[in-house]
């Protein structure tokens, strides 16, 4: 169950930390956590979700408070999470999630995406079976960690699965139990690297090495529009 949770990681977060716009990205995420939860992170777990993810990816302070302070104006512009699934190249699935202030814009260029590269868009809904919505959380093992103790300590909060690579360990659970295994471990006093929602494909497909090139070039297209907040497949 672990490999299937790891799929693609390293090749995903290879082409997130090269995106041009991860900022803007970022900023997305804490302005639609605000506008939900308000501005004090204390009283916004998505919020904090949305500072510690900004935070891994080197994203300075100021920036940090000034898309809170942003969001919490007049002004602030008004985001809609979207979600549209499709077939690319050789068939694989994908699921493409978005953060929009112009719904018709953004299906537009999606749509364009996977027309492109041989695919198209499937009704939504579609394909939801096939994946399984997950809350993942990372963080760098400290070094007096008893895994075994702790996995014991975070299975009343939701916990499914510890898994682990190198120094860095990783959490799973029902999507449903974020905010109880986030506060499990803030109460553990356990420093969360990043946290999110992910969809795991319940039957990866393995493609060759020329197909995945095919699929890389769609992906790469879908993953650095603006209005794009993640992107899920059914790769092994």
């Amino acid at each position: 169950m672990g490999r299937a949770f790891e799929y693609r990681r390293a090749a995903k977060e290879a082409r997130w930390d090269k995106m041009s716009k991860i900022f803007p990205k970022l900023a997305k995420a804490i302005t639609v956590a605000v506008k939900e939860g308000g501005p004090e992170p204390d009283m916004n777990a998505k919020l904090r979700t949305a500072i510690q993810n900004a935070k891994a990816q080197n994203m300075p302070k100021d920036n940090i408070e000034n898309a809170i302070k942003r969001a919490s104006g007049k002004d602030a512009a008004e985001y809609t999470e979207v979600n549209y699934e499709g077939k690319g190249p050789h068939g694989v699935l994908v699921f493409v999630e978005c953060a929009t202030d112009n719904t018709t814009r953004t299906v537009a260029n999606v749509k364009s995406y996977f027309s492109k590269a041989g695919g198209g868009l499937a009704p939504n809904g579609s394909l939801e079976f096939m994946f399984s919505r997950k809350a993942v959380f990372e963080f760098e093992k400290p070094e007096d960690l008893d895994l075994e103790e702790l996995e014991l300590e975070l299975i009343d909060a939701g916990l499914e699965e510890i898994d682990q690579n190198e120094d860095t360990i990783y959490l799973y659970a029902d999507y449903t139990n974020f905010g109880t295994l986030s506060k499990a471990l803030e109460d553990q006093e356990i420093e969360v690297k990043k946290a999110n929602l992910q969809r795991i494909p319940t039957t990866p497909v393995e493609f060759t090495e020329e197909q995945m090139e095919e699929i890389e070039k769609m992906l790469d297209k879908i993953e650095d529009d603006d209005d794009v907040q993640a992107v899920f497949t059914n790769i092994a």
